[in-house]
């Protein structure tokens, strides 16, 4: 468990070497405990595992300000433990489900614990401005448009692979966009 906490560790101290979250940020974790120990995802939830997980997490999010919204499996739809200031702060309506290992998740599960006052929602309204995807869960879903996969050298916590995401603004426009009417004009008609 200690080279999973390191690689938790390690994983979250490159990530912030290349993204800035201000205080006050979502960093959605979603992850498979089964995967970190080579199964196949949703058959061996661990609560060490996952205990190895957010005790490497949690202290390097607090002092920054970032709030950790750690998503539940497929059997709850998804839905998030998330402190209830920041459910406040984002406008996030909680909803009534306790996550256990079989049904939430290990990770989700350990976290309800971990936090001050938790609570469940069922989206973070794709608020979320970073995060870990840990063994394929898809946390997309949780994190505003425009997603940026973030490269860093863990590649992996345990046996699972870890993807990296932040976003970014949506870039409307760039160098080919055009602002002037007259110019699209004619550029359907060049001759003229």
């Amino acid at each position: 468990m200690e080279i999973v906490r390191r690689q938790a560790r390690e994983a979250l101290e490159h990530y912030f070497a290349q993204v800035s979250l201000r205080p006050g940020s979502l960093f959605v974790l979603g992850g498979s405990t089964s995967e970190v120990l080579g199964e196949r995802i949703g058959t061996h939830p661990s609560l060490e595992v996952a205990e190895a997980v957010l005790s490497a997490i949690l202290p390097e999010l607090k002092p920054r300000g970032i709030y950790l919204a750690v998503q539940g499996c497929e059997h709850i739809n998804r839905a998030l433990v998330v402190e209830e200031d920041a459910a406040e702060k984002y406008g996030l309506e909680a909803v009534t489900v306790y996550p256990v290992p079989k049904a939430g998740g290990a990770l989700a599960s350990v976290a309800y614990w971990k936090f001050e006052k938790p609570v469940m929602v069922e989206s973070l309204k794709s608020q979320a401005q970073g995060g870990f995807d840990l063994g394929g869960v898809l946390i997309g879903m949780h994190l505003k448009p425009v997603v940026v996969p973030v490269k860093i050298p863990i590649r992996r916590i345990g046996e699972a692979t870890l993807v990296a995401a932040k976003s970014r603004p949506k870039l409307v426009g760039g160098a080919r966009a055009v602002y002037d009417l007259e110019e699209a004009r004619k550029s359907l008609n060049p001759a003229t």
